[in-house]
């Protein structure tokens, strides 16, 4: 990211900004407009959410005059505001890509079937695309990167997300040259796979969230579909279905995160992990075959190896957003993609035993939870990805807790977009001799 602060200022001074459109004004949205309204050489200059008010609270309260806003559903009427200095709010998130007035485009709904519109809107449209919206990237992701690829546009996840923030990491310890023995990042709460917006709802009112997010963190989800992510940028896989989840501090990862016949806990190397006691902080373990190497770190007071922590304690979520748009405006590069490919998967398991016609309400909800496994299992067990799963498809055979759900025990009720470009990227994948 360095040197974005001299690109973005330089656009400043010479009358311009990175026009951002935003899909989303949750709680990640409207820090994001805040942060922007902060900076110089960019601005979001429409945001769509169901609610409007939302919106224009977001814009108020990051400094905008409220006579500075126009309210609008209608693309003619956006584009001339934009271009009068003006930010607008609408209700119609299909509009967003189609302006051209906007030069990058984020998604911040975390909503599956949705992140796969806007993305592919966005990459019709031939607009950088920077998702907040992992449960997405890691359904179809590797089919959004190459269809970006193929528009000239920037596909990618976002700094300050977890991904992004150990992607900083691998990159760096990849450059010059260390060896890399596992990725990870730190939980903050305890795992509880049956969570569900019910148990969840006290701690979510007292941390003004939604319960159905803050579900998806404790039952471990949301840290799945992560590390997936990484996987797929990396090419690193889980050492064993859903990670080991070990209790640790920062110092004690270098001594636990090895092979277990060096007294670690892994069976292979170039693994990603999850660790209970690090939080809100991203790993990589690291090491050398070069005795010089080892010299100096010891020196450095990085411990005594043979395996080494690059710790970052913190991750700022979508305040880091604007480095990611920056990034794929500047330099048309993103801050982490599905490089790798189709790589791990997270997939569906019950969190109750689950009836015929039973509803996969989606995720942080009553019925699914996720866990990581690597493609090669997904294609064997014939398990379900989480990202494909909401109101349109239902079981159509008994699914006892804790199981995997897989394509045979479901039914579609109705295809949606996710669904669609699912298909269409494992049809591009058997095609090229892998299978489901």
């Amino acid at each position: 990211m360095l040197g974005l602060n001299r690109k973005l200022a330089e656009l400043h001074r010479n009358g311009g900004y990175i026009r951002v459109g935003l899909i989303g004004a949750g709680q990640m949205g409207r820090g994001m407009i805040s942060q922007i309204e902060a900076m110089l050489g960019m601005r979001v200059v429409i945001t769509a959410d169901l609610f409007t008010d939302n919106i224009k609270k977001a814009y108020t309260k990051a400094g905008v005059d409220p006579s500075q806003i126009k309210e609008t559903n209608d693309r003619d009427i956006a584009e001339k505001a934009i271009a009068a200095g003006y930010v607008v709010a609408t209700s119609d998130a299909e509009m967003v890509p189609h302006l051209d007035q906007v030069d990058v485009i984020v998604d911040a709904t975390g909503i599956t079937n949705i992140g796969a519109k806007i993305a592919w809107n966005a990459i019709v449209n031939k607009k950088h695309i920077v998702m907040l919206n992992v449960e997405t990237d890691v359904t179809v992701g590797p089919l959004l990167k190459k269809m970006a690829e193929a528009a000239g546009v920037v596909y990618t996840g976002s700094a300050g997300d977890e991904p992004g923030a150990i992607m900083e990491l691998y990159d760096f310890a990849d450059a010059i040259g260390f060896e890399i023995v596992a990725l990870g990042k730190g939980k903050n709460n305890p795992l509880n796979v049956h969570a569900n917006p019910d148990t969840a709802a006290e701690e979510a009112k007292q941390k003004g969230a939604s319960p159905k997010m803050l579900a998806s963190f404790q039952d471990g989800t949301k840290t799945m579909v992560e590390m997936t992510a990484v996987a797929n940028a990396t090419g690193f896989v889980p050492d064993v279905q859903g990670m080991h989840g070990i209790k640790a501090t920062v110092q004690e990862l270098p001594g636990l995160l090895k092979l277990k016949q060096d007294g670690g806990i892994l069976n292979r190397k170039r693994v990603v992990e999850y660790v209970n006691g690090v939080a809100p902080g991203v790993f990589a373990i690291i090491s050398s075959d070069k005795k010089e190497v080892h010299e100096e770190l010891k020196y450095l007071k990085m411990g005594d190896g043979p395996n080494y922590v690059l710790f970052r304690p913190f991750h700022l979520t979508s305040l880091e957003t604007p480095l990611s748009i920056a990034k794929a405006y500047f330099h048309k590069e993103a801050t982490i993609a599905p490089y790798a490919g189709l790589v791990a998967e997270t997939v569906s398991v019950a969190k109750k035993t689950l009836k015929p016609g039973d509803v996969l309400d989606g995720i942080g909800c009553f019925t699914a939870y996720g866990r990581i496994m690597t493609a090669e299992d997904q294609r064997k067990t014939g398990a379900l990805p989480l990202g494909l799963i909401g109101p349109n498809i239902r079981l159509k055979r008994e699914v006892a807790q804790d199981q995997l759900i897989t394509f045979d025990d479901i039914e579609i009720v109705e295809s949606n977009m996710i669904l669609r470009l699912r298909e269409m990227m494992m049809e591009q994948l058997l095609a090229s001799g892998a299978s489901r």
